[in-house]
């Protein structure tokens, strides 16, 4: 059975799912909502574009983390850190990009990048950063990457 068709891990305390058993994580119970007090009003909505674009490409769990929001498929694509002006959004990519609003990239191997992106109104997201997050959402479901990359 290819890798990316192997049945996934589910975390016992909180159902969340993983590639590989008993992968490190956090067993919190986190809200979406509660990234959010305090910050921008424009943010919500920002975030909630995101992940628009994200189920317009499929299937897609949405779940926050103790430090983050993330987005999953197979795998996790995408992850949003909220702050007090701006979403922090990381897209799992096989290659680097360019784009406006990228703040930094990180090289994780051959065919594998974090790219890191500032947005701050749902208008940030324009149609090549749409595009991106598709990528992303593609990257996550495992099916058309490098063997390196797995």
């Amino acid at each position: 059975m290819p890798a990316s068709q192997a049945p996934l891990w589910a975390c016992p305390r909180r159902g969340h799912q993983f590639v590989t058993r008993n992968a490190w994580h956090s067993c919190g119970r986190f809200e979406v909502a509660a990234d959010f007090v305090g910050k921008d009003a424009l943010l919500r909505p920002t975030f909630d574009r995101v992940v628009e674009v994200a189920g317009g490409c499929g299937p897609v769990t949405v779940y926050a983390q103790k430090t983050r929001i993330v987005l999953m498929v197979r795998v996790r694509f995408g992850g949003v850190v909220v702050r007090k002006h701006r979403l922090d959004l990381g897209l799992w990519l096989t290659h680097a990009v360019e784009h406006p609003l990228l703040r930094r990239t990180e090289e994780f191997g051959p065919h594998s990048y974090g790219a890191h992106f500032t947005l701050a109104k749902p208008a940030d997201i324009d149609g090549e950063l749409e595009a991106l997050i598709c990528e992303a959402y593609r990257t996550g479901r495992q099916e058309h990457l490098p063997a390196r990359s797995r």
